[in-house]
């Protein structure tokens, strides 16, 4: 039986197919880049990548916190 994913991991197979990169590509530009609050990560996704505030607050939600996320 599969389980449906909650939280942030939900958003995660529609933010791959809107903005075209796997999520781990998005981790790893989230680290490249440096920034290190949510609000500088959320911004910075949607003012340099065009994510939506939804999808940018989820995946650096789980960025932040795997752990709070794991199954």
């Amino acid at each position: 039986m599969t389980t449906k994913p909650k939280g942030p991991t939900s958003y995660f197979p529609s933010i791959e197919a809107e903005y075209g990169r796997a999520i781990d590509d998005w981790k790893a530009a989230m680290v490249a880049s440096n920034l290190k609050s949510h609000k500088e990560l959320v911004e910075w996704l949607k003012s340099e990548h065009g994510f939506g505030h939804g999808h940018a607050t989820a995946i650096t939600q789980h960025h932040l916190n795997p752990e709070k996320w794991a199954s």
